[in-house]
């Protein structure tokens, strides 16, 4: 499991901007500061992915570098995903992408265990490759289960990254104990607990709506 903030570095202060009340009203900068930090996982990532050499042609003269041998899929769970989706993308620039709409569906009464609705699925052939399903926030984990599951009726991947700026630690444990294929965890920050009506604490909210405005 990578953490980012187990790091000094400059996502701190993007992450905690996202968390701010104070800061959480400029949608721009919310969106942007999801975005930079997509940006920064890809490149975290990309360190254990496989490379070859290749020859280029500079204006002087010919030359070796390592790039990467494949490209990953980029699969973001809907809609909070999209300006952290966005930051991976601008790095693996040449990646395949899919789509994936899952979402809460309201509870019947206060209390109730959190149920999953799937409604959505487009994305390329997988098998063989690498897999980056990116969603801002792991809570419970249930989407993440549910996502993975039916992306792997058409097929295995080499490899499983799933991507999140905020987990929580019952959301990792869920997806441990419910995912049979293997996988490594990306967070920009793993928090405390789940509350009571299962959002991150201390979190920062709900991402969707921070972004794009609250929903019906």
């Amino acid at each position: 499991m990578f953490i980012l903030n187990h790091h000094q570095s400059i996502a701190n202060q993007y992450l905690a901007e996202l968390r701010d009340v104070t800061k959480q009203n400029d949608r721009l900068r919310f969106r942007r500061n999801l975005e930079r930090l997509g940006e920064i996982m890809a490149y975290e990532i990309s360190k254990e992915m496989d490379f070859q050499s290749s020859s280029i042609i500079t204006p002087l003269e010919k030359t070796i570098v390592d790039l990467l041998s494949s490209q990953p899929v980029i699969i973001p769970i809907l809609r909070a995903a999209i300006p952290f989706f966005q930051g991976m993308v601008n790095y693996f620039d040449q990646a395949d992408c899919g789509f994936i709409g899952a979402y809460r569906k309201k509870p019947l009464e206060e209390n109730s265990d959190v149920e999953i609705e799937f409604g959505y699925l487009a994305a390329p052939g997988i098998k063989g490759k690498e897999v980056i399903l990116v969603d801002p926030m792991l809570a419970t984990g249930k989407s993440f289960v549910e996502s993975l599951n039916n992306l792997l009726k058409n097929g295995e991947p080499s490899r499983i990254h799933i991507v999140s700026v905020i987990a929580a630690p019952e959301g990792i444990q869920y997806i441990k104990d419910n995912l049979s294929v293997s996988h490594k965890f990306w967070l920009c920050a793993l928090d405390e607990k789940l509350d009571e009506k299962y959002y991150i604490l201390p979190g920062l909210g709900d991402a969707g709506d921070l972004a794009f405005g609250p929903k019906l």
